[in-house]
């Protein structure tokens, strides 16, 4: 196999790194700087069973109520150290050519690099709309977000469906599908034997510090990618932040945040582009693709300003104008407009 040139840095590239501490973070999609108190307090319950081993039952439990939650088996449910555990799994499905759908979250591409997967990369144009025939037909492995993160954009469901082929195993990382209003093209309830569903706990509730997330799909896959983990995968806290956040109220809570989130997201657009920047849309996901001549200029103004926004130029098929900028509230947005309009050559 020919020697892997991709430079692995810029595939390891988080939003974290752009956002120091005291800064106006735009480039962390994590909403609320932590849980909500309910959650908190289930957690602060827990405290005194640190002694002891989580316990079988316990993890039964969490994947009872994820089941219960999307309409599936318990079977069909792997629980995951955040998300990016699940992807850190994909090698071991051995494919022998993974293809990923860009631009998109890269932690999946550089897990498979790293295991020594041949990769091929498929760059989609603006306005990034997903094209099944775009996909090479020797691949059967097929990863992609839904939303995707950085250019908010929700594929059909139809279309993810296009690209199942014998043989194939497709991987939807549906990581922000709960920012989305009815989760309308989620394929998390859908039991396919070829399909696996993503999802992580760390954006809807302010979880990062805690790695909860798990995947959906045919039992007999999740036992090859569950194959080989160390005993206790998941603490005790993870199994109660993943069990509390699958009960009925808690979904009912997000998606009351999701109609929130869209109606500032809307603002947001409205605001950016009238100040002359190009903002990717339709947009579906808690953040938004800014197409910004001079955009690395502009980001380091930022950075000077106090404010945080992710480079985007990380992300394969997009360059260093590019920026994301996750939705926030609209104090925050103030500031982030005020600092723009200030930025050298916008005056």
């Amino acid at each position: 196999m020919p020697s892997d040139t991709v430079d692995h840095a810029l595939l390891r590239h988080h939003g974290d790194v752009d956002a120091r501490p005291g800064m106006l973070d735009f480039a962390v999609n994590v909403q609320g700087s932590a849980p909500p108190p309910w959650l908190r307090e289930r957690l602060a319950a827990r405290l005194a069973d640190l002694g002891r081993y989580p316990s079988a039952a316990e993890d039964l439990a969490a994947r009872v109520a994820v089941a219960a939650r999307h309409g599936r088996s318990p079977d069909e449910v792997l629980l995951l150290a955040g998300a990016a555990e699940g992807f850190a799994m994909l090698p071991k499905l051995a494919p022998r050519l993974a293809a990923v759908v860009h631009p998109s979250f890269t932690e999946p591409e550089l897990a498979l690099r790293q295991a020594g997967v041949p990769v091929a990369r498929v760059l989609l144009e603006p306005p990034y709309a997903l094209d099944p025939s775009a996909v090479p037909d020797a691949a059967d492995l097929v990863v992609l977000g839904n939303p995707t993160n950085p250019t908010s954009v929700l594929h059909s469901a139809d279309a993810i469906r296009a690209l199942r082929r014998p043989g194939r195993v497709i991987v939807v990382d549906e990581a922000f599908a709960d920012a989305v209003p009815g989760e309308p093209e989620s394929l998390a309830t859908v039991a396919t034997p070829d399909i696996l569903v993503l999802r992580s706990l760390t954006k809807t509730w302010a979880l990062a510090g805690l790695r909860c997330g798990y995947l959906l799909g045919a039992p007999d896959m999740l036992a090859r990618l569950d194959h080989g983990r160390p005993h206790w995968p998941l603490g005790a806290l993870q199994l109660e932040a993943i069990a509390a956040t699958a009960e009925p109220a808690a979904v009912a809570e997000s998606q009351r945040n999701a109609t929130a989130l869209a109606a500032a997201r809307a603002a947001m657009i409205e605001r950016l582009t009238a100040l002359g920047l190009h903002v990717h849309t339709p947009a579906s996901g808690p953040f938004l693709l800014l197409h910004v001549p001079g955009g690395e200029l502009l980001r380091k103004h930022l950075a000077e300003e106090g404010i945080a926004v992710r480079r985007a130029d990380t992300f394969p098929g997009l360059g260093p104008d590019h920026l994301r900028v996750a939705v926030r509230d609209e104090d925050a947005a103030d500031r982030l407009c005020a600092a723009i309009r200030t930025a050298p050559g916008r005056s």
